[in-house]
C-alpha cells in the first residue's frame, strides 16, 4: 500500500466510563457511517476516546459517497490499480482496510466493556439477501480477511438472511441483523440468535465472546407511515403523523423484554451468553423543519444502541438535561425511559399502532414493502460503489 494511505494504526485509550454515552451514562451510542477520512485524521479516535461512541455502523450507500471525497483512497486504489485488481475483489480490500482500522482503534472499548461494545458493523453484499448459503459463503470469507472478535457482519433480516445468521452465531461471528421492521420479523430474529447460541454452545464455544444486535431502522416506517396518513386526508389521520416509529420501538422493546424473561434464555444467559441488544437506525429527522434529535434523543435507552450520523452526535450533545433524562439518560441502572418502558408505556404503543387500522394501514404489510424498497436501494448503492470503485481504478491507473 502506498503511503499516502497509511496511517497510526494505535489503539486509543480506555475511555473514562466503561460503556460510553451521553454523560456516561451506559447508553450505548455508535456513529453511522464508517470512512477512511475520520480514521486517516484522527477523529473517530477521539470520538472514541472521549466516550462520545461506543462502536461504529457502515453500508454501501456511504462507503460510495466518502470514495469520492478527499485524497484519503488514492494510494491504495493506486496499488490495486497497477496490480489490475477487478473492482469488486478492489472493494473488499477497500473495505477490509478501513474495517481492521476501526476495530483497532475500539479494541480498547471492546476490551474495557468486555465485547459489550467498541463494535464495527459492516453490511455484507446486498445482492445476497435472499441466499443463505451464499450468505454465509461470503460471511466467512470477510470474518477471517478482517480477523478481529470486535468485527460485525450486517445481514438482512430475511428468512434466508436468518438461515445464515444463526449459522454464523454458531461459527463464532458476530452478526447484525438488519431491517428488522416489524415484531413479528423481530422474534423471527430472536429465535434465530437463540438457534445460533445453541449450536454455537454443542460446538464448544465460549459465549460471552459472541455479540450480536438486531437494527430496527426507526424514520424509515414514521416517512411510509406519514404518506398514508398524509393521504387519508383527515384531521385524525394527521394527528397520528410522527408517532408510529416511536410506538413501534415501544412495542420490540416490549417483546425483548418478554424474550429476556424466557426459560429458553435463562439456560443461555446461564452459560455466560448476552442478550441480543435492539440497535435503531435511522435516526435523523427525515425532513426539513423537524428537531434534529426527534428519534435519537426519545430512543436513548439502557440495553440498547442508537446509531446517529456524526453531525447528529453534535446534536445529541446539546440535549437539555430534562430532555436527557426524560429519554432516560442518567437514571438508575436497569432504568430506561427513552422508549417508554413499562406496561403502561407498552399498552399504549399498541393501542396507538391498532389505530392503524382504522385507516386502512396494516403494519406487517407496510413492513413488507419496507424491506422489498430498502434492499432494492441497498443494491442499487451496491452497484453505485462498484461503478465508483470501477472509475476510482481506472482514473488511478492513467494517473
Amino acid at each position: 500500500m502506498r503511503g499516502g494511505d497509511r496511517g497510526a494504526r494505535t489503539a486509543v485509550a480506555a475511555p473514562a466510563h466503561p460503556v460510553p454515552g451521553p454523560a456516561g451514562t451506559g447508553v450505548s451510542v455508535w456513529l453511522d457511517g464508517l470512512a477512511r477520512q475520520p480514521l486517516a485524521s484522527g477523529r473517530l479516535a477521539a470520538l472514541a476516546r472521549q466516550g462520545r461512541i461506543a462502536g461504529v455502523t457502515s453500508d454501501p450507500a456511504f462507503l460510495a459517497r466518502s470514495l469520492t471525497r478527499g485524497p484519503y483512497y488514492s494510494g491504495q486504489l493506486g496499488d490495486l490499480a497497477e496490480r489490475g485488481i477487478p473492482a469488486e475483489r478492489a472493494l473488499k480490500a477497500l473495505a477490509v482496510h478501513d474495517i481492521r482500522w476501526a476495530c483497532d482503534i475500539l479494541r480498547p472499548v471492546h476490551e474495557a466493556t468486555a465485547g459489550v461494545d467498541g463494535l464495527v458493523s459492516v453490511s455484507l453484499d446486498p445482492r445476497l439477501a435472499h441466499d443463505g448459503e451464499a450468505t454465509l459463503a461470503e460471511a466467512r470469507t470477510l470474518w477471517h480477511a478482517v480477523d478481529r472478535r470486535n468485527a460485525m457482519l450486517g445481514i438482512p433480516a430475511t428468512p434466508a438472511g436468518l438461515t445464515a445468521l444463526s449459522a454464523c452465531l454458531a461459527e463464532g461471528i458476530n452478526v447484525n441483523a438488519t431491517l428488522v421492521l416489524s415484531a413479528s420479523r423481530h422474534l423471527r430474529v430472536g429465535e434465530a440468535y437463540l438457534e445460533g447460541l445453541e449450536r454455537a454452545h454443542a460446538a464448544g464455544r465460549h459465549l460471552p465472546a459472541l455479540a450480536s444486535v438486531a437494527s430496527f431502522p426507526v424514520s424509515r416506517i414514521d416517512t411510509a407511515v406519514d404518506a398514508l396518513l398524509e393521504r387519508e386526508g383527515t384531521l385524525e389521520a394527521r394527528a397520528m403523523r410522527g408517532a408510529t416509529a416511536v410506538a413501534a420501538a415501544r412495542r420490540l422493546h416490549a417483546q425483548h423484554e418478554r424474550m429476556l424473561n424466557a426459560p429458553r434464555w435463562h439456560a443461555l444467559a446461564a452459560r455466560g451468553a448476552r442478550p441480543q441488544r435492539l440497535l435503531w437506525t435511522a435516526t435523523a429527522a427525515p425532513g426539513p423543519g423537524l428537531l434534529p434529535t426527534r428519534y435519537a434523543a426519545p430512543l436513548l435507552t439502557r440495553g440498547t444502541v442508537t446509531a446517529v450520523p456524526e453531525e447528529l452526535l453534535e446534536e445529541l450533545d446539546t440535549v437539555p438535561s430534562g430532555e436527557a433524562r426524560d429519554a432516560g439518560v442518567g437514571v438508575g441502572v436497569g432504568v430506561g425511559v427513552g422508549v417508554g418502558v413499562g406496561a403502561g408505556a407498552y399498552a399504549a404503543a399498541g393501542r396507538l399502532l391498532g389505530h392503524l387500522e382504522w385507516f386502512g394501514i396494516d403494519h406487517c404489510e407496510l413492513a413488507l414493502r419496507l424491506e422489498s424498497e430498502a434492499l432494492k436501494e441497498l443494491n442499487d448503492a451496491w452497484h453505485q460503489l462498484l461503478d465508483e470503485v470501477t472509475l476510482a481504478l481506472d482514473g488511478a491507473s492513467r494517473g
